[in-house]
């Protein structure tokens, strides 16, 4: 898996995300409805605890300072994966949708999209200044 298909599967994430979110508010209403939620931070961070490697470029990505990067070529396609939260209840009707938090959510995963698209944008920009010259 390259850096670029890395961030498409959490463009995709984040694009899903968004939709589970504005379902969960269309059915605030709805007697016994439980709020589902897109995992798929989690998962990626699982799958880059158990990846190792040296260098930069297209298959790695950078970790903190004086760490090593950690080779994305040795990773399993990780997908986002939607799930229900029957953990909590906020309603006496059996519903556990808070509007006002889905709303959050939804602005912070708006965000995190934007930010993914202006990081994949500067980075075909730099492939495309190393294709093509300044």
């Amino acid at each position: 898996m390259t850096v670029f298909e890395l961030m498409q599967s959490a463009l995709d994430a984040s694009t899903l995300r968004q939709a589970v979110y504005a379902n969960n508010i269309a059915n605030a209403g709805t007697p016994g409805y439980k709020r589902q939620d897109v995992a798929f931070e989690t998962l990626l961070q699982s799958a880059l605890a158990n990846g190792t490697g040296t260098g930069f470029g297209q298959d790695r990505i950078p970790s903190d300072a004086g760490q090593p990067s950690l080779d994305t070529s040795a990773l399993p396609d990780v997908t986002p994966v939607v799930y229900t939260d029957t953990s909590t209840t906020v309603n006496s009707n059996g519903n556990n949708v808070d509007v006002t938090e889905e709303m959050v959510l939804m602005a912070e995963n708006q965000v995190r999209y934007d930010t993914l698209v202006q990081d994949l944008s500067d980075r075909l920009n730099r492939l495309r200044t190393a294709i093509m010259g300044s």
